[in-house]
């Protein structure tokens, strides 16, 4: 569903309303799922009918550092008694960051039929409606198959080979993180522990386009129209091959679907590694703008 006030209309009809979402509570084909980065916060209260993921054990692998399998995948969404034709509409805190990262993750793992909830957590609650404590029982399926869409994922060497692209003015590589991380003054978010990397700074050739940029102050995305002067303003335009990472490829996501979900780019990949492998690898280059004082 677009927004009535865009001039020009999302590429894909992949966001619903909260409006919409509260007309539709016990439709039994459409399918709520909570993904947050606090997993307590489903527990405080939640829309009725949701279903919690958690996104690190739910999709990573107990031991490598790596998503599950897509057989794995299938028996998670068997557990969730979903369906193949069911309608999944995700929402989360955080604007949605984890939710983004849901959407792109079971793209990435074959998954049809995926919507966000336009605003998440945060504009639900600010409206006030409805909330429940009480955890829906479902009932196991069979989900079917699942085969992995590859086109949607940047690996490191894959993004080594990019630099060339961008180089030549071919490719864009997108950082999305808060510019003191961009620059290599800290290596993460404010307000959080500065841990789990090494090196700080940004790979070479990036533009940065912080994530929230995309997103009005309800959480919302902004037009088709304001989001297409963002980035085309830094370069990331749709006829060049681009690759986008942050930390850990949350706030990523959110950038990646509003480029190819609302925006239609042709050629985007979301670099999970991220900052987190780039930063902590051996000969990888870097670019580090911070000079102390």
């Amino acid at each position: 569903m677009t927004h009535s006030t865009n001039p020009i209309p999302y590429a894909r009809d992949v966001l619903v309303s909260t409006a919409w979402v509260a007309q539709h509570l016990g439709d039994p084909t459409i399918r709520l799922i909570e993904v947050n980065e606090d997993i307590l916060l489903y527990d405080t209260g939640h829309i009725p009918g949701a279903l919690k993921i958690d996104w690190q054990m739910d999709f990573w692998h107990p031991v490598m550092r790596d998503f599950i399998s897509p057989e794995e995948v299938r028996a998670l969404l068997g557990r969730l008694g979903l369906r193949e034709d069911d309608q999944i509409i995700l929402y989360g805190d955080k604007s949605n960051w984890w939710a983004a990262y849901a959407f792109w993750f079971l793209s990435y793992s074959g998954v049809r039929n995926l919507k966000l909830m336009d605003g998440g957590r945060q504009k639900w609650m600010a409206e006030g409606r409805e909330v429940t404590m009480d955890v829906h029982e479902v009932a196991p399926t069979e989900y079917p198959s699942l085969q992995r869409d590859e086109s949607i994922r940047a690996y490191r060497d894959e993004v080594l080979t990019h630099l060339e692209q961008v180089q030549s003015g071919r490719g864009a590589l997108l950082d999305i993180r808060s510019p003191d991380e961009f620059s290599g003054k800290v290596t993460h978010m404010p307000k959080y522990p500065q841990e789990g990397v090494l090196r700080g700074g940004h790979i070479p050739g990036a533009r940065n386009i912080p994530w929230a940029k995309a997103a009005n102050e309800d959480g919302t995305f902004k037009s088709a129209l304001e989001l297409r002067a963002l980035y085309e303003s830094e370069g990331v335009t749709p006829d060049k091959t681009v690759i986008a990472y942050c930390r850990i490829a949350e706030r990523s996501s959110h950038s990646w679907f509003a480029l190819t979900q609302l925006l239609g780019y042709p050629d985007v990949r979301n670099y999970d590694g991220s900052w987190t492998e780039w930063g902590n690898a051996v000969g990888l280059p870097i670019e580090k703008t911070y000079v102390p004082e």
